[in-house]
């Protein structure tokens, strides 16, 4: 038996989810079977929105398994990651049940969607060393097995983090928790990285879900389209579990337009713009009075410690910059998250936080 088909809640084997009018790939030139509207809203000038979607755009899908290299079976898409860490709390922890894994500061979803479906959270915090934040593979691994957790989340590239788990050490636990555990790799900034993905591994490990998504490098965080990547049986597991039309048409059409090849080979290049900047702002940051660490960053990001986080964080918002305040997450109370910008962002947000004595000199 799969890890999957062990973990699935019992209440679900049978279960067949909702079957939508556009469940059935049917032909035809009259459509009576949805109780859509006959006519197109005013508003709809194209007449695009008033038919359902897709639940599963095929085309969309097809330009998915083009850039992420995998069958289609193999992939669940859906309104960002979001949706796929709750059908995946949902699919595999019954209600007021079970527990799932995380190593905070991480991102918030898994433990908001862990907690609204009265699942334990268990935290290994991550490490702070001299290489940066790290995630304790092997903690987590035993913390799974003691406490029977059917999932286990590590975000890699970390946010807020920064850090890039390598492939041996995400095998490792994948080893460890055959059977035991779903290992679910967040991945959402993966292409700011310098490793590859971890969806080559989806075919060898029957419990490794890697989560992808449009979100960040390809500039779609609006469109909301995510990717759940995994082994065909998994997939169908989660799908039942997933709402019958997760993706909007338009956003759909905006997707299938940043999936061009001239729109990948922009996005390309933006993501290397990113990875200068990233290099150039962590520097200037480490030069900056009242800095007290930059943390090494894989994402479009950066971590950094301040001697005064309320100084700076006012600093910058009265120049009109806004970041991510982190202080209020474990282990983070004097830090803030710095997204990668454009040049002249950054440059306005350095400026920001130098002393008026430095900027006349």
């Amino acid at each position: 038996m799969s890890t999957a088909a062990n973990l699935l809640r019992a209440d679900l084997r049978e279960f067949a989810g909702y079957k939508s009018a556009r469940s059935d790939r049917i032909t035809g030139d009259v459509w009576l079977n949805a109780n859509e509207s006959a006519w197109a809203n005013d508003g709809d000038a194209a007449g695009a929105c008033r038919r359902y979607p897709e639940p599963q755009p095929q085309l969309l899908c097809q330009r998915l398994v083009e850039l992420y290299g995998v069958a289609a079976d193999r992939l669940m898409v859906g309104r960002g990651s979001d949706e796929a860490i709750d059908v995946l709390v949902r699919a595999f922890c019954a209600p007021g049940q079970g527990a799932i894994v995380t190593a905070p500061p991480v991102f918030g979803m898994y433990a908001v969607c862990a907690r609204l479906h009265g699942v334990r959270v268990v935290e290994v915090p991550l490490v702070d060393t001299a290489a940066g934040l790290v995630t304790d593979i092997d903690a987590m691994a035993d913390t799974a097995v003691a406490q029977a957790a059917s999932l286990v989340f590590v975000c890699s590239p970390g946010n807020p983090s920064g850090e890039s788990v390598d492939a041996a050490t995400i095998v490792r636990l994948l080893q460890r928790l055959q059977g035991r555990a779903i290992v679910v790799v967040d991945e959402a900034y993966v292409e700011y990285a310098s490793q590859p993905s971890l969806v080559p591994l989806i075919d060898e490990y029957d419990n490794l879900v890697v989560l992808r998504t449009l979100s960040k490098a390809h500039a779609l965080a609006s469109a909301r389209i995510g990717v759940a990547i995994a082994q065909p049986e998994l997939i169908a597991m989660i799908r039942r579990c997933q709402a019958p039309y997760p993706l909007p048409g338009p956003a759909v059409v905006q997707a299938l337009q940043a999936l061009e090849p001239a729109a990948l080979a922009a996005t390309a290049a933006h993501v290397e713009e990113a990875k200068v900047e990233r290099a150039r702002v962590q520097a200037a940051l480490e030069a900056t009075p009242g800095v007290r660490r930059v943390y090494p960053s894989a994402g479009n990001f950066l971590l950094v410690r301040f001697d005064d986080a309320e100084g700076a964080y006012r600093a910058l918002l009265s120049s009109g910059v806004v970041v991510r305040d982190m202080r209020a997450m474990p282990q983070l109370d004097d830090a803030l998250r710095i997204t990668i910008g454009r040049p002249e962002d950054n440059q306005r947000m350095l400026a920001a936080l130098r002393p008026a004595k430095d900027l006349a000199a």
